[in-house]
């Protein structure tokens, strides 16, 4: 039996939580809050409010078995919805305080029961767990969803150097040597790694690779009914690119607004969606022709996808962007980074193209190249999703579930 924890649950959590379920391997499932979408209060609040806690519900058939500690991520939420921000890592409901209070828990469950074989956990809400479970003489797997951390403050640190003024986006670089502490010694506890891209096992330190076991699963790709939202085929409306994810120079935003100035087209729609990490008239400030969407359900941003041709994701460092399968499951090609973890999901000028990090030269040649071939679009999209199915669900859990499987019986 495993003890599987995550301070918010997303899709990837979900389906592994899911996997082991299916499989009868999970003992208990640790997380922050496990939200019913079909109680009376869920009804009673705002529609903004609600969107966010549907994103954490979780399968019925684990919710005998899920724990919740619930008090700060309730109130880092609430104060979300009203504009307000907690102080990185030193706010007292900020993520990182909220990762470590559950991370706590979860080693005070592990000292107190004797019936887990594993316990399964996630970057930065791992350390507690991992020490708790090797006094234990318990099995340690850490799924690392974004390239290591040395790699990512390198890259991070030399995008804060070419666009200063993105530096307040980029999150990570004010992350303190206690943090990144923290992170090492995760790591070097674990025993099997976890990476959703070949782009997050290179990130890894070398020694890293040889000694421990390493798993590259990607995730799956979502099924979409096109029927109902059939995708565009109007060649003579503008092209139309989307951005989707934090708007963020680690995504490379800075990057893409560059390339939309040397193409300087009236015939291409820039529709970014996501986040504001600054006010949206900074981001004006720095090019003001796009169109901007903010988060919604994951239903409503598919259909978002359907309204436009390319995805465009030139990230300067994730782990593996989930947007872009689901981009490509709706039919649209891709225009991305390596560092996005999407290397194996494009196939150069048939499911879209790669680009170099930190190159708006590159990207708006792609982009050109797009409005220049607009009969060949519908092709690569088709091409595209029939790439994206290949990726699928199924095959992620079977996956965690076999090398676990095998962990546990070494």
């Amino acid at each position: 039996m495993i003890l599987l924890s995550h301070p918010t649950g997303n899709e990837f959590v979900r389906q592994a939580v899911t996997a082991f379920d299916h499989a009868g391997m999970l003992g208990e499932f640790w997380t922050t809050l496990n939200w019913n979408p079909n109680g009376r209060l869920n009804r009673l609040l705002p529609q903004s409010l609600r969107d966010r806690l549907r994103r954490r519900s979780f399968p019925e058939s684990v919710r005998p078995r899920t724990r919740t500690v619930p008090l700060r991520e309730t109130i880092r939420l609430l104060a979300g919805v009203v504009g307000f921000s907690s102080r990185h890592e030193l706010g007292a409901f900020s993520i990182d305080r909220v990762s470590r209070e559950l991370d706590g828990r979860v080693a005070n469950r592990l000292r107190k029961v004797g019936d887990y074989h594993l316990v399964y956990a996630y970057e930065d809400a791992a350390l507690q767990s991992f020490r708790a479970a090797r006094d234990r003489g318990l099995k340690r797997v850490y799924d690392l969803p974004i390239a290591y951390w040395e790699t990512t403050q390198r890259l991070l640190g030399e995008e804060a150097q070419r666009y200063p003024e993105w530096e307040p986006t980029l999150g990570g670089t004010r992350d303190s040597e206690e943090k990144l502490s923290r992170k090492t010694q995760e790591l070097e506890i674990a025993e099997l790694v976890i990476c959703p891209s070949a782009f997050v096992l290179e990130s890894l330190p070398t020694r890293a690779r040889m000694e421990k076991r390493c798993l590259v699963v990607p995730f799956g790709s979502p099924t979409v009914d096109l029927k109902a939202n059939a995708p565009r085929e109007n060649v003579r409306s503008p092209l139309r690119l989307l951005f989707a994810g934090a708007l963020t120079q680690r995504k490379g935003l800075a990057d893409l607004f560059a390339a939309m100035k040397l193409i300087g087209s009236k015939k291409i729609e820039l529709v970014v969606m996501g986040s504001l990490l600054r006010p949206l008239s900074w981001y004006r400030q720095r090019f003001a022709d796009f169109i901007y969407e903010p988060p919604r359900p994951h239903d409503e941003v598919l259909r978002l996808m359907q309204s436009c041709d390319i995805l465009v994701l030139p990230s300067i460092v994730e782990g593996r962007a989930l947007v872009q399968q689901e981009a490509m499951a709706c039919g649209l090609p891709v225009i991305a980074s390596k560092n996005a973890g999407c290397d194996d999901l494009i196939a150069e000028g048939e499911t879209g193209f790669l680009v170099p990090i930190r190159s708006p030269e590159e990207i708006a040649e792609k982009i050109s190249w797009c409005l220049a071939n607009r009969s060949r679009i519908r092709g690569m999209g088709i091409a595209a999703r029939e790439r994206a199915s290949e990726f699928t669900w199924r095959f992620y859990g079977e996956s965690i579930v076999a090398a676990v499987r095998a962990l546990i019986c070494e």
